[in-house]
């Protein structure tokens, strides 16, 4: 019996190995579209089944992506420690993760419409800024920690933060309204474009001292991923601004206006 789970096992990880392959940019570039690597599904795999050949195939098969989730998501120590698995199991036996888990679980069998706008929102914004590449996306579960992990080329969605306004967990760890509101299936696309651009054109450094320097840079990145997904999904008074500002300026495009110090 337990040979015969082995090989179950097995044959699960295979078909999540062979239906969600690592797209690398080339692919991406050759096809037009955008896959989004469920390598949540292998985590949730590994902790829900307990079997170390699951964890081996995470670490194979997506071995930056567990490096980040262990060490820099939920800061469990070092992937190579070694007593990690143990910790990395036990860890997530606790209830409220079991729930996430199981939501995710629920709530992301099917993600194609992301796939689908994640394509299309990606494609206008590289084809506005030419020098900036299609990143790899994956999704994966943390602890209600980040909601969007970033590298240079790389993006990784925390689903566990994306669960609904109305989710009970994040009423009961004290969510205010304004940010549960976000924290919606609606918000998974522009946050990945907002925080892959922010990774590129980061808050100039002599906003560090300045809140309001900072609320317009972001207030720019925001508009940026308002057009590209041609939908008013961020919206204050300061989008407004460079919204004016950018209509009555058609010769500057979207990396002339991240890079500059002020729009005004």
């Amino acid at each position: 019996m337990k040979k015969l789970f082995f090989l179950l096992l097995l044959t699960m990880m295979a078909c999540i190995g062979c239906q969600w392959k690592f797209q690398s940019p080339e692919d991406t570039e050759k096809t037009g579209d955008i896959v989004v690597e469920r390598f949540d599904r292998m985590e949730y795999l590994y902790l829900t089944s307990g079997d170390f050949a699951a964890l081996q195939q995470m670490k194979t098969l997506y071995p930056t992506e567990t490096g980040t989730l262990i060490e820099d998501v939920l800061k469990l120590g070092r992937v190579d420690d070694p007593d990690i698995n143990t910790r990395f199991l036990i860890f997530f036996q606790d209830s409220t993760l079991q729930a996430l888990m199981q939501g995710v679980n629920e709530q992301y069998a099917d993600i194609d419409d992301l796939n689908k706008d994640l394509t299309k929102s990606f494609t206008r914004l590289t084809k506005n800024i030419p020098g900036l590449e299609i990143p790899r996306i994956y999704t994966q579960i943390g602890s209600l920690d980040q909601s969007v992990i970033v590298g240079d080329s790389m993006v990784g969605i925390s689903l566990d933060k994306y669960l609904g306004a109305n989710y009970p967990i994040y009423q009961k760890y004290g969510y205010t309204e304004q940010q549960r509101a976000m924290m919606t299936r609606k918000y998974i696309v522009p946050d990945c474009l907002a925080f892959y651009l922010l990774r590129h054109y980061p808050t100039p450094e002599e906003a560090a001292d300045s809140a309001e320097l900072r609320h317009e840079h972001m207030a720019k990145i925001q508009y940026v991923v308002n057009q590209v997904m041609q939908q008013r999904i961020f919206s204050n008074e300061r989008i407004r601004e460079v919204e004016k500002y950018m209509l009555q300026h058609k010769e500057v495009g979207y990396d002339e206006l991240l890079s500059a110090k002020n729009h005004q």
